[in-house]
């Protein structure tokens, strides 16, 4: 009698410019994401790819991994990436905060990017936003000694919501952003935005720390949930 698996649990083949965990039930090992100690940054629901693949080309010297649930997203961004020759450049299938709480190794990020998530505006709806207690507990664990979280949004009362949950953590520090401290290319949505003259809201938190530290890191006071930065 011949036993027959009911489900494949063995990762599939990854698709060109994919990375594919060995197993999504452990936390990866650093040497997966970042080859010889490199500064590894991580944009969380990539989307289309365009800031993934403009940072990995500015940016030679350090490793990129977007992350995006879309299978048809993961398959062209991996094929750009290819296509431009952006080795340094991968995209993960999984959802966002399963990939920060329960897949990304301690003290593994430089920068972790979360750009114009769903701001889910009615209250109800509140606890899906990315930005949580939990969440932000995680990334203050997977972020090296000088480390950070960059986000960004169009919606003023999500940029409201973060900063105080960011505020009632504490265990981070609010660093500059006006916009022009270090390359960081717009995505497609922030250009239409500001083409209609409007502004984006951003919040730059670090996690104190020497380790790591690259030359546009920036140190202000400990954050005051009284201060916005436009």
């Amino acid at each position: 009698m011949s036993l027959v698996q009911p489900f494949n649990i063995l990762p599939r083949p990854a698709l060109p410019g994919e990375f594919v965990p060995v197993d999504y039930f452990r936390r990866v090992e650093h040497g997966e994401l970042s080859r010889d100690g490199r500064l590894l940054e991580v944009d969380l629901g990539c989307g289309d790819g365009l800031f993934l693949r403009e940072m990995a080309a500015h940016y030679p010297d350090r490793e990129f991994l977007g992350v995006e649930r879309l299978l048809g997203r993961v398959r062209k961004v991996g094929r750009k990436l290819v296509r431009q020759g952006l080795g340094n450049g991968r995209v993960l299938r999984l959802e966002s905060r399963y990939t920060v709480e329960w897949l990304l190794p301690e003290a593994a990020v430089w920068r972790l990017h979360v750009l114009c998530p769903d701001p889910w505006p009615k209250a109800r709806h509140h606890r899906r936003r990315l930005i949580q207690p939990g969440f932000l507990a995680a990334v203050h664990r997977v972020l090296q000694p000088g480390g950070e979280l960059l986000f960004m949004t169009d919606h003023p009362e999500y940029f409201e919501w973060a900063v105080a949950r960011a505020g009632d953590y504490g265990r981070f520090e609010r660093l500059p952003w006006s916009g022009d401290e270090f390359f960081y290319p717009k995505t497609d949505f922030q250009e239409l935005w500001e083409s209609e003259g409007r502004s984006m809201f951003r919040l730059r938190l670090g996690k104190p720390g020497t380790a790591g530290i690259a030359p546009d890191r920036q140190i202000e006071p400990r954050i005051d949930t009284n201060r916005h930065e436009l």
